[in-house]
């Protein structure tokens, strides 16, 4: 870990770790107002943290311009803290590691890019969008991650490479190593996948936009972050980002994933179930504590839905207890909620 570090920029990151013993961060994307789903795994977040006396790190994700919506960050912001969730470290408190915005980090991201292309670890895509519209209709690999590439463009000679590169702009790929990858998941226990799980996968797209896994694991190294909690459809991610903390040379944190929110129809919560965002709850009056006792409910940590704030349940965290599977929402779900006393 030292020695990349000092390669991104010498006298610009540190290398200690920080006093915190656990160091966790939550790092929602700018596209939309906060969610329900995304409020439950913020929430489990920082219960996981704060119950180890550790360092909470706030990061917005807004590296693909085009979906982030502008004034959203603050909106999500302010809806936490109206949660009662804080944070040590993020764009509007600073910290040691800013810019806590991923779009003020390209360097960083174009470092690593360096060290994995000097390593042979990358190699370009030409693929057009019809030949991956094929490769998607194959059998699916991770659930997460849709069709697994099959690898045509790792297998290119020089001169088909030559012909391609003159005629299109690639992406990169990282390729996956071919063995099995395996963890020990702190919600969910023991996890493993497949040689080459999820197949090899873009960390810069041709638009030049870099990759989610990849800006994901220099963050998290630069950061120092030593727990990632984040929700079950990431947990397929996690064999790429492993593949990438080793192909850098940083220990990787550990990592839980807690259960997602569906619909009544089975499907992820969404619109077409009702406003489903903190916003609209809390404009038609439903209190915080309210809420938090809610999701905590729903989230397996408690046996009933009644009122707390985020502190108060501190002592009760124990993610033995959080749910292994997804969270389908009834009918009416949110007549709980806004049967106010």
């Amino acid at each position: 870990m030292l020695q990349w570090i000092e390669r991104v920029g010498r006298g610009r990151i540190r290398v200690n770790r920080s006093s915190a013993s656990i160091r966790g961060r939550f790092a929602p994307t700018p596209s939309g107002q906060l969610h329900l789903g995304n409020a439950a795994t913020a929430l489990l977040a920082w219960l996981q943290v704060r119950s180890a006396g550790g360092a909470m790190i706030l990061r917005i994700e807004d590296l693909d311009a085009p979906r982030c919506k502008p004034g959203m960050a603050q909106r999500i912001m302010d809806e936490m803290r109206w949660l009662g969730l804080d944070w040590d470290e993020g764009p509007d408190v600073g910290g040691d590691f800013e810019p806590y915005e991923q779009s003020a980090r390209l360097d960083r991201y174009e470092a690593a890019l360096e060290r994995l292309r000097r390593d042979g670890l990358l190699y370009p895509c030409y693929c057009s969008r019809a030949e991956l519209q094929a490769i998607a209709s194959a059998p699916h690999g991770l659930a997460a991650e849709g069709a697994v590439y099959d690898g045509r463009c790792r297998r290119l000679t020089p001169e088909e490479r030559a012909d391609r590169q003159a005629r299109k702009t690639p992406s990169l790929r990282f390729a996956m190593p071919n063995r099995s990858i395996a963890f020990t998941d702190g919600a969910a226990g023991p996890q493993m996948f497949a040689a080459g799980a999820g197949g090899d996968f873009v960390v810069k797209r041709a638009d030049g936009i870099i990759g989610y896994q990849l800006a994901v694991v220099v963050d998290d190294i630069e950061m120092q972050v030593t727990d990632v909690f984040r929700g079950w459809d990431l947990l397929d991610s996690t064999p790429r980002q492993l593949a990438l903390y080793e192909a850098l040379g940083a220990p990787p944190p550990r990592f839980a994933h807690g259960p997602l929110l569906l619909g009544p129809d089975g499907s992820r919560l969404s619109k077409r179930h009702g406003d489903v965002s903190v916003s609209s709850l809390r404009e038609q009056g439903v209190a915080p504590e309210r809420l938090v006792g809610w999701l905590a409910w729903l989230t397996g940590l408690r046996d009933e839905p009644s009122p707390a704030t985020p502190e108060a349940l501190i002592p009760e965290w124990n993610p033995e207890r959080i749910a292994h599977e997804a969270v389908t929402l009834q009918d009416n779900w949110n007549r709980h909620l806004l049967d106010c006393e």
